[in-house]
């Protein structure tokens, strides 16, 4: 069933991220707020949610579906799809070519800490990059295999992370970094969850953490992520949740997470 999952997922992802870059051509402004100024919606966000939804609709109408626009919609399957139209929509608003729709499929209750992976898919339309798993069939960049990085010591790591849309929490998340700075090879803040673990899972980066993080923001990238080898967990815990999710090379994770402890994330 995975696999059935993940080519209708694939299939949807594709649809909606050149809906996303088509609108992006064309021009895109905010059209609400959320949970402060700086936490956007477009109406493209919107849109290609809506395009989601009927796509699922069409094929798997018995299944539920959790979108960052639309809400929760139930369904009777057991199975929930969990959907970021356009992850990075910061970026997405200022042409930054580092977005993607991230589509995942779970099964059981929709929350991270209960939920169990079936398929996950991370497409960036705006490079052409998909990111693709199946629960036990690994991790691929289009059609080759992925794997993350080698371990490597701390010192040697570059690690992502992200900041909260609430200006005072985002302060403390600086002082963080600014403190951690000297122990790794260098942080990146790239601005899109998902691409940020598709980036571990790739081996681009050796790890990444971040607090505050939604479902649908890491779903499908923590699935890809753990079929290319990644630990993906949480601060003290072993799932990852709304609190905190870190993920890496379990060699990596160790020590990075024991850092962030000392650091007070």
């Amino acid at each position: 069933m995975s696999t059935e999952l993940l080519h209708l997922a694939r299939a949807i992802a594709v649809e909606a991220g050149e809906l996303a870059a088509t609108r992006r051509r064309a021009g895109v402004e905010v059209a609400a707020t959320k949970s402060s100024i700086v936490d956007v919606v477009t109406a493209a966000d919107r849109e290609v949610e809506e395009l989601i939804r009927r796509r699922i609709g069409e094929t798997r109408p018995q299944d539920a579906i959790l979108g960052e626009e639309g809400g929760a919609s139930g369904g009777t399957s057991g199975i929930t799809w969990v959907v970021d139209p356009i992850d990075g929509t910061v970026n997405y608003l200022y042409g930054i070519p580092h977005y993607a729709v991230s589509i995942a499929v779970v099964e059981g209750e929709p929350d991270p800490l209960h939920w169990t992976e079936l398929a996950g898919v991370v497409f960036n339309p705006a490079i052409g990059e998909l990111y693709a798993a199946a629960r036990g069939g690994g991790a691929f960049l289009g059609d080759s295999p992925i794997r993350v990085a080698d371990a490597v010591p701390l010192g040697q790591a570059l690690v992502a992370t992200g900041f909260s849309y609430d200006a005072t929490r985002r302060g403390r998340q600086g002082e963080v970094v600014a403190r951690m700075l000297p122990s790794v090879r260098d942080i990146r803040r790239a601005g899109t969850a998902s691409l940020d673990l598709a980036g571990v899972a790739s081996g681009r980066l050796n790890a990444y953490f971040e607090r505050n993080l939604n479902p649908w923001d890491h779903a499908a990238g923590a699935l890809i992520a753990a079929e290319a080898g990644a630990v993906t967990k949480g601060l003290g815990a072993p799932r990852a949740s709304s609190e905190f999710l870190i993920a890496g090379h379990p060699d990596v994770v160790g020590p990075l997470e024991e850092l962030l402890a000392q650091l007070g994330a």
